[in-house]
């Protein structure tokens, strides 16, 4: 048996996993220091503390994938970091994120995929109310969809910005596959399609070839669709798979969303500014003075300094009818000095401006 090559693979893999064990505790031995030096900082201080150092994150998990030689992909190897992080932060303070809920929402597997799993996620049953909880200090932080590759921006998470005090913390890109289910996976029996707006959008095209005859009633999300359908033989959801497993429901169709690459982007709201990680984005809130030329001189400053622009969206000015409040993402950190120097200018010119907060670009 000593011979047998397989065993012997077995035997190098169980002195590995022993090596892993020990390094895992090792680390979360130094989390744990961390903490208490950050604790005794604050005492003396009387300051308050920030475990969760999204900045910080991002650096490691940068750093690791640079020097990832396989065979695991980079995006596998930072994924788990990411949980390792967020076990040995657990330890320190368990974080709790607000976001729209119900469960098994893809903004709940948005808020694991940033945070890892060892974090406690909150539903919440509107994007003002994910707002309401980490301004109240209900929350640390919170989780809202901004914008989807085929239906563009969610605009009332844009227009809850232009009031509120919290920052951007980061932002999630997660592949948004949707699929058909239902209790029995017998596509007879299916009467009626729920699922949320924006996915019914994200599918029409299948859904016209496919079941054109069949109604579709929006609901609030597409756990709720999901819920609905484990009560009702007659209902199919389009949902993802965490939603699918909650409620028991039985895959008919796989991935029918129309584009192959449907992306949703989600931003991590929070109440603390984000120091620069190397690799960082800054979101923008602007209004300009009515007046010919003025979005025009409001770019300027972002060409003159070398700056890109990633993003631009307007949503109508609040109580000024036929003016426009602009968003807009750039590349850099607000502290970096060709960053200053063209918010300078922009600031000078603008009706309202603000920074709504600059943070690592997604890394996973």
């Amino acid at each position: 048996m000593s011979d047998d090559p397989l065993q012997k693979l077995r035997s190098q893999i169980d002195a590995i996993d022993d090596q892993l064990l020990k390094l895992f505790n090792q680390r979360a031995g130094c989390a744990v220091e961390v903490a208490e030096v950050k604790r005794k900082s604050s005492d003396q201080s009387g300051g308050s503390i920030n475990f969760f150092r999204p900045d910080r994150e991002a650096q490691v998990i940068q750093r690791i994938k640079a020097l990832n030689k396989g065979p695991l992909s980079d995006d596998e190897v930072g994924r788990l970091v990411r949980e390792v992080m967020s076990a040995c932060l657990a330890l320190e303070q368990p974080l709790k994120i607000a976001y729209l809920g119900p469960e098994g929402t893809f903004t709940q597997s948005a808020a694991f995929k940033h945070f890892g799993h060892s974090v406690s996620t909150i539903p919440m049953n509107s994007i003002p109310e994910v707002f309401s909880s980490v301004e109240s200090g209900h929350a640390d932080y919170g989780l809202v969809p901004v914008e989807n590759s085929t239906e563009g921006v969610i605009s009332h998470t844009l227009d809850m910005f232009i009031d509120s005090d919290l920052r951007v913390s980061g932002e999630v890109e997660m592949r948004i596959h949707h699929h058909l289910a239902n209790q029995s996976q017998d596509v007879s029996q299916i009467g009626q399609i729920y699922s949320h707006q924006q996915s019914l959008a994200q599918c029409r095209h299948w859904l016209d070839q496919n079941f054109p005859k069949i109604e579709r009633v929006p609901v609030s999300s597409n756990a709720e669709a999901a819920r609905i359908a484990s009560q009702n033989p007659a209902v199919a959801a389009i949902c993802g798979l965490p939603a699918v497993e909650n409620f028991n429901l039985q895959v008919c169709f796989e991935n029918i969303e129309d584009l192959f690459d449907n992306t949703t982007r989600f931003v991590i709201i929070g109440k603390e500014d984000v120091g620069p990680s190397g690799d960082d984005k800054t979101s923008l809130l602007i209004s300009t003075q009515n007046r010919p030329g003025a979005l025009l001189g409001l770019l300027q400053p972002l060409a003159d300094n070398g700056i890109s622009m990633n993003k631009i969206e307007s949503r109508p000015a609040p109580e000024r009818k036929w003016e426009y409040i602009f968003f807009i993402d750039i590349d850099g950190h607000q502290t970096s000095e060709n960053v200053q120097k063209a918010l300078q200018q922009l600031k000078k010119q603008a009706a309202l401006f603000k920074i709504l907060g600059s943070y690592p670009k997604a890394t996973l």
